[in-house]
C-alpha cells in the first residue's frame, strides 16, 4: 500500500469511529500589514501555509484561503511558516489556534482567520529557544517560586532576546485551575511560547484520555501541532496516554490521530531544516527491571519509524525531574544513519519545589541527581548544528565551586598522610558518557577524573542535615539522593605538604567547550603525643 493511500484509509477509519462529529472550517490566512490583527483590504494572503485539526490537514490557496473538515471537538491551528511572526492573544500566548466550535454560518461553515506579521529578522538567520520542563506549581506560593527564581533573573539576565520559549508538560501539579497565573509570569518573558500536556496537566477525575485536556486545549489549543522557522521546524506531541483504573495510571504513547498527522505532515519537511520534537513523558523507558515500560514500546518504533526520514532531529523531554541525554539506537527500535538524541531536560522546579529556602524564602530545589533547576536554552545555526545549555536557576555568583556548568563536593580537611580514599567530586550537568572531566590539585599536571554512578555526595549530605534537623527545614525536604549519570570523581592527595591546596577541575562540554571550577581543602598534621591536630 503506498503511504498516500495508507494515510487516505488511516482518516477514513478515524471518521467513521472516532469523532462525535464533523466541522466545516473555512477563512483566510493573511498579511497583518498594519498588525491590527484582522484582515484589511489590501491585506495580500498568504499561500503555502498549513491549517489542521491535529488530524486533516489543508494547504492554504495562492489568496491564502483553506477549507478544512476538522473534528467539531478539535481546535483548528495554523502551523506558523518560517520567516513569519503570529501575533499575541489577549493572554499574551500565540493567536495560532480557534476554540472548536460545532455548526457554524448559514452555509454550516466556521470562520477562523489567521494573521501573520512579519518580525525583526536576526541577520545570521540562528534561533535561540528557551526551554523549561515541569515548573509543576500546586499553589500561588509556588506560582511566586517559578516567577521569582525562573522567569524574573531571565528576564533580567536578557531573556526576552529569546526567538522562542518551550514548556514541556507539567505545567501545573493537578491545578489545572493555576494556569492562567503561570501564563501571566511566563508571558512577562515577551517571547512567543509553546506548550505541550504533562500526566499532571490532566483534568482531575478525568475518566478517558480522549477527554482529559479539556482545560489544557481551553488555555493552549491543540496538544499536538507544529511551528516553523527559518532554522527548524518544532513538532510538539502530547504523549501521555490516561489509562483509567489501571496501574500505572498513564503511560507514554501516541494516539491513532496523532500517526496519522505525521504520516500526512512530515514528508512536506524541508531536507536541510533540523526537526525538534517536543514531549513530555521520555521515549525511553525508565521503568526499573520488571515494572511495566513507561513508554508504549509498539508506538516507539512505529514513531522511529516516521523519523527515520528525517536528516536532523533532536528530542527533548521533561518528566522525570532529573537531567540526562539518551542516544537512541537499534536495542530501542532507532534505525537511523546515527544515534537519536533526546535531551530528558532538568526540571524548572526541581523536585517539585522540595528542600530547605534560602534568604529569599526559596527551596533549594536540587533535583535528586544533584542537578540544580533551572531552565535550558537550544540555539541552532542557520544550516541545522545546535547547541545545548543548562542554567541554573539564581546561582551564586561569588561561589567558584558552583558554576553554570558543574558544582565540586570535596571535604575540607583531611590527614596530612592518610590513605587517599577521600575525593573531590563533579556534578557536570551536561555530561555524557564520553564527556572529558579532569582536575589538577594547585599547579600539578591534569588528570582524568574517573565517572561512577552514586548519589551526589552534596546532596547525600544535604539529606543527613534534613535526617539531623530536630524541625522541619522547609515544606518538604530535599530528595533522596539518586545514582547520577553525570558525576566524575579524583582522589585527592595527601602526601603534599600540610596547609591548604587549590582544586581545580575543567570538563569540556561538546556544543559549550571548556568550562571551569575549583574548590579547596587542608591538609592537616595530627600529633599522637597529645593528641592535638595542628597545620
Amino acid at each position: 500500500m503506498s503511504p498516500s493511500l495508507r494515510v487516505f484509509c488511516m482518516l477514513c477509519l478515524l471518521a467513521a469511529a472516532g469523532t462525535a462529529g464533523a466541522a466545516r472550517w473555512e477563512g483566510r490566512v493573511f498579511h497583518d500589514i498594519d498588525g491590527n490583527g484582522a484582515a484589511d483590504a489590501g491585506e495580500p494572503g498568504v499561500a503555502g501555509v498549513v491549517v489542521s485539526d491535529g488530524l486533516a490537514i489543508a494547504r492554504t490557496d495562492a489568496d491564502g484561503r483553506y477549507r478544512l473538515d476538522a473534528r467539531d471537538d478539535a481546535p483548528v491551528f495554523v502551523v506558523k511558516p518560517a520567516g513569519w511572526r503570529l501575533p499575541a492573544r489577549a493572554d499574551g500566548l500565540p493567536a495560532a489556534w480557534h476554540a472548536p466550535r460545532a455548526g457554524g454560518r448559514g452555509d454550516g461553515a466556521v470562520r477562523g482567520d489567521f494573521a501573520l506579521q512579519r518580525p525583526s529578522m536576526r541577520r545570521d538567520g540562528a534561533l535561540s529557544v528557551l526551554v523549561f520542563a515541569d515548573p509543576q506549581v500546586k499553589s500561588l506560593a509556588d506560582v511566586d517560586y517559578y516567577a521569582r527564581d525562573i522567569v524574573d533573573p531571565l528576564a533580567a539576565a536578557g531573556g526576552r532576546e529569546a526567538d522562542l520559549g518551550i514548556s514541556l508538560g507539567d505545567i501545573v501539579d493537578d491545578v489545572v485551575g493555576l494556569y492562567p497565573e503561570v501564563n501571566a509570569v511566563t508571558t512577562r518573558l515577551g517571547v512567543p511560547w509553546l506548550h505541550v500536556p504533562g500526566n499532571h496537566d490532566l483534568d482531575p477525575g478525568a475518566r478517558a484520555d480522549d477527554a482529559s485536556l479539556a482545560t489544557f486545549r481551553a488555555s493552549y489549543g491543540p496538544d499536538t501541532f507544529a511551528w516553523e522557522e527559518g532554522a527548524a521546524t518544532f513538532l510538539m506531541l502530547d504523549d501521555v496516554v490516561l489509562q483509567p483504573g489501571a496501574r500505572p495510571a498513564y503511560v507514554g504513547g501516541l494516539r491513532e490521530d496523532q500517526f496519522a498527522f505525521l504520516e500526512a505532515w512530515l514528508p512536506t519537511l524541508p531536507q536541510d531544516r533540523l526537526l525538534v520534537l517536543g514531549v513530555h513523558i521520555p521515549l525511553f523507558d525508565t521503568a526499573a527491571p520488571g515494572r511495566p515500560a513507561t513508554f508504549r514500546r509498539a508506538d516507539r518504533e512505529r514513531l522511529f519509524a516516521l523519523l527515520a526520514r528525517v536528516p536532523k532531529l533532536l528530542v527533548l523531554s521533561g518528566h522525570r525531574h532529573t537531567q540526562r541525554h539518551y542516544r537512541h539506537g537499534p536495542a530501542d527500535g532507532w534505525h537511523g544513519d546515527e544515534p537519536l538524541h533526546e535531551f530528558n531536560v532538568g526540571a524548572a522546579s526541581g523536585a517539585f519545589w522540595s528542600g530547605a529556602p534560602d534568604a529569599e524564602g526559596i527551596p533549594d530545589a536540587t533535583m535528586a541527581d544533584g542537578t540544580p533547576n533551572g531552565h535550558a536554552r537550544l540555539e541552532v545555526d542557520a544550516d541545522g548544528g545546535y547547541r545545548l545549555s543548562w542554567h541554573p536557576a539564581r546561582r551564586a555568583q561569588d561561589d567558584p565551586a558552583r558554576t553554570d556548568a558543574m558544582h565540586l563536593h570535596a571535604p575540607r580537611v583531611l590527614r596530612r598522610g592518610a590513605y587517599p580514599a577521600w575525593a573531590v567530586y563533579a556534578n557536570v550537568y551536561m555530561g555524557e558518557a564520553d564527556t572529558r572531566v579532569e582536575y589538577r590539585v594547585g599547579d600539578g599536571e591534569w588528570t582524568a577524573m574517573q565517572r561512577v554512578e552514586r548519589p551526589d555526595p552534596w546532596l547525600a549530605a544535604e539529606n543527613a542535615r534534613d535526617d539531623a534537623a530536630a524541625a522541619l527545614r522547609g515544606y518538604d525536604r530535599s530528595p533522596e539522593a539518586e545514582p547520577s549519570p553525570h558525576l566524575w570523581r579524583g582522589a585527592l592527595p595527601t602526601d603534599l605538604d600540610a596547609g591548604e591546596h587549590a582544586v581545580e577541575v575543567r570538563a569540556f562540554d561538546r556544543w559549550q567547550g571548556e568550562q571551569r571550577a575549583s574548590t579547596r581543602y587542608r591538609l592537616q598534621e595530627w600529633r599522637e603525643a597529645d593528641a592535638t591536630p595542628t597545620t
